[in-house]
């Protein structure tokens, strides 16, 4: 094969693995779209029923955003701009969780962030958290993994996470990186630390380093 041919060869190939990923983004896109009449019902009945982003309080909720997603409210569903947003934002998050019976990092991230636009077109950004808060992964309870952030607070503290402690929501809020990583049953050195850094953090006494550093390195 001369150097000519090769070089025609593996320029059709680039192009044919572009659009094949552009194709299977635009396959999570679309499979958002067709999802979101479903999704909506969903989040508007746990709206309705006092398990929306509403029922954490507005400062409560803003704690959360700080740490999983500061420019919720200003993006279209990806970030990569804002200092300690990292690299997914918090309908990212939702969309690997919705659009995927098993998540692989890598190409999968291509269809997670077609899925995360089409939710950001579909849906309000009040829906995509009410949703957010349903499915959270929070780890390690007294019977077996838990899922959802109001279902979390329940189990572990016995009430709705907009009555219990500082401390205690911001164990919550915490986990949510590495949830099995960071036990909320018994808690560990390193989910302390973490509750410390973000602590830290909404006093206004540090601010992340750059838009990866979701551990908040500033704050130690």
């Amino acid at each position: 094969m001369t150097w000519l041919v090769l070089k025609r060869v593996t320029i059709v190939f680039a192009i044919c693995t572009f659009f094949g990923l552009v194709g299977y983004g635009g396959s999570g896109w679309l499979d958002a779209r067709s999802d979101s009449e479903v999704l909506a019902l969903q989040a508007d009945n746990l709206i309705a029923d006092g398990f929306g982003p509403e029922a954490l309080g507005s400062e409560r909720l803003k704690w959360l955003l700080a740490i999983e997603d500061p420019d919720f409210y200003g993006h279209n569903g990806i970030d990569v701009f804002t200092a300690g947003a990292g690299k997914t934002t918090l309908t990212q998050s939702l969309a690997k969780r919705l659009a995927f019976d098993d998540f692989r990092p890598g190409i999968g991230k291509i269809r997670q962030t077609g899925y995360a636009l089409g939710l950001e077109q579909e849906l309000t950004k009040e829906q995509i958290l009410s949703l957010f808060l349903k499915t959270a992964e929070m780890g390690n309870g007294p019977n077996g993994w838990m899922v959802g952030f109001f279902e979390a607070s329940q189990v572990l503290y016995g009430y709705a996470p907009g009555s219990i402690t500082r401390d205690e929501f911001l164990r919550l809020v915490a986990v949510l990186i590495a949830p099995s990583r960071l036990h909320l049953l018994k808690p560990n050195d390193e989910l302390i630390d973490r509750v410390k850094r973000i602590d830290k953090l909404l006093r206004n006494e540090c601010s992340p380093k750059a838009n990866k550093d979701v551990w908040l390195s500033e704050c130690g």
